[in-house]
């Protein structure tokens, strides 16, 4: 992590979210991660830079030192229930909701629920919460599919307009958490570049209430 204050980002939603935030704070990307190749960008502030990883990798990158601090999804956060982060500002931004899904009206299951997802560990403790035991399906996408074609009885899938699920003919059916994108901090980092990451925060908090307001 050197000198630089390191932010680890994912591609897409959340990326496009945040640039606005980014930008209040005064730091703005040099490349454009949707048509660069690289992985590490520069930006307007010659110490920060942004690395770009898989949305699930962020945590990790952050908590083993790959990074200084990362934006992620909520959802993601709760599979990594153990990671050794802190979580200073919810950005608002990227809000939904993880929630399970299935046929409306579904009758033909017969034994123990099957419940496809790529959340695993969100999925085993909302159902051990309920003392309902189910059978975890692992998938990594296209998760509506798996009730269509008798894999799963159940998805559980994070879901913003629920516009998918109806075009696949699938409901929402049980409320698990409310998802919106999550500062994290590497702990070593905040000890040993303190003021600069509060500065970072305290700017990342002006923009969301400036946002609020607005």
């Amino acid at each position: 992590m050197a000198n630089y204050l390191t932010l680890a980002l994912s591609k897409g939603r959340i990326y496009k979210e945040t640039l606005p935030l980014l930008k209040a704070a005064g730091i703005e990307p040099i490349d454009d991660p949707e048509t660069s190749r690289k992985l590490i960008l520069a930006t307007t502030q010659p110490d920060v830079r942004l690395i770009i990883v898989r949305a699930s990798d962020v945590p990790t990158y952050v908590e083993y030192g790959g990074a200084d601090m990362g934006i992620a999804g909520k959802d993601v956060l709760l599979e990594h229930p153990n990671a050794e982060l802190y979580e200073p500002v919810d950005l608002e931004i990227a809000q939904c909701k993880l929630m399970t899904a299935g046929r409306e009206n579904d009758t033909s299951r017969t034994g123990r629920l099957k419940v496809a997802t790529k959340f695993v560990e969100s999925t085993r403790r909302f159902y051990a919460d309920q003392g309902t035991q189910v059978d975890i399906i692992k998938l990594y996408g296209s998760m509506e599919l798996a009730p269509l074609v008798g894999l799963a009885d159940r998805i559980v899938d994070v879901v913003d307009t629920g516009n998918t699920l109806r075009a696949n003919g699938l409901v929402p059916m049980e409320h698990i958490a409310d998802i919106s994108s999550r500062l994290v901090v590497n702990k070593a980092s905040m000890k040993m570049k303190h003021a600069r990451i509060q500065q970072f925060i305290d700017n990342i908090r002006g923009a969301i209430k400036a946002n609020r307001s607005s």
